[in-house]
């Protein structure tokens, strides 16, 4: 017979996958897989309750959807004193050579992309939960059911209205990789020109653009809305890069399963900065960028080696 921990430890990768998707954090999805094995050796300690227990897998996403339920009721709290703007924390890979294969990434993207995760932030906890469980990881109402601790219906009820509001909320995400490098491609040629017109042409007429500086960076203090003020407010911020930083180097990643750059730079103090850009993307335009340099959530992100592309980057 398996030991606790071997059970525990072929869960813990779906277990994260979880409660990343419903936290946007790598730190809290973390804390919620640790919480949920010390619920797991509690509950299950004794064998014969272990036997008991006909699925696993049902039992430990169960258990961590509700701590993750938890922790999203706690967290309204704590984002609305968040300082600026609130963005998820990026799952950040290197771009190997040859490029990823598509349907992989369009299946990991499709889940997990940053454009998902900014619209899930606008649910409700509850909602959060039945449609990520639901939609995402087709886990039945019956059991989604009991880890809120309402009806099938009730639950059946979020999840369709969750859907809705992703399917209606902006920025729109339909893009492939190759569609994304494309589109980014044309919009740091249009930024490295400063042409205006250029850069409008790359962005749809509701895009918008987030920035999240966790306190410590400068960072839009509000969603900026619409392709005139996105692209001014760019061209400003470009136009600054070369006057506050230094030794900056830039590469091409894969940010949740997206196109994206990453910027590492020292400003002119000696205080280093990095950068993590993603974008979302639909039908010829960027409907979306997301700027991500809160020291906290990029301190996973590894740093870029010595012989990166030199800043502005050329796609």
């Amino acid at each position: 017979m398996r030991d606790l921990a071997t059970e525990f430890e072929a869960e813990r990768s779906h277990l994260g996958a979880v409660a990343y998707r419903m936290l946007g954090s790598r730190a809290e999805a973390e804390d919620a897989v640790q919480e949920t094995w010390l619920r797991y050796a509690d509950a299950l300690a004794d064998p014969a309750a272990r036997a008991k227990v006909r699925d696993l897998r049902g039992w430990l996403t169960t258990t961590v959807s509700r701590i993750c339920l938890d922790v999203l009721r706690s967290a309204r709290v704590r984002r609305e004193a968040y300082p600026g703007q609130w963005l998820p924390e990026p799952l950040v890979n290197r771009l190997p050579d040859g490029g990823p294969d598509p349907s992989e990434v369009v299946a990991r993207s499709d889940e997990v992309s940053m454009a998902l995760l900014v619209v899930l932030e606008r649910l409700t906890p509850e909602q959060r939960v039945s449609f990520v469980l639901h939609d995402v990881f087709a886990v039945p109402f019956d059991e989604i059911a009991t880890a809120l601790g309402t009806t099938v219906e009730a639950a059946r009820q979020l999840a369709s209205r969750a859907r809705r509001a992703v399917a209606e909320g902006p920025p729109k995400h339909t893009a492939d990789l190759p569609e994304q490098r494309r589109l980014a491609a044309a919009f740091f040629s249009a930024v490295r020109s400063g042409d205006i017109d250029e850069l409008l042409a790359v962005l749809a007429p509701d895009a918008v653009m987030l920035g999240d500086g966790g306190g410590v960076f400068p960072a839009a203090g509000r969603p900026l809305a619409g392709a005139a003020e996105v692209a001014r407010f760019v061209l400003g911020l470009f136009g600054r890069t070369g006057k506050d930083m230094r030794d900056i180097r830039a590469a091409a990643v894969e940010v949740n399963g997206g196109f994206g750059i990453q910027v590492d730079a020292e400003y002119k103090d000696g205080r280093p900065m990095r950068v993590v850009v993603s974008f979302a993307a639909a039908d010829g335009r960027i409907t979306g960028v997301f700027n991500q340099l809160s020291p906290e959530k990029v301190a996973s992100v590894p740093p870029l080696p010595p012989d990166s592309s030199a800043w502005p980057l050329e796609l």
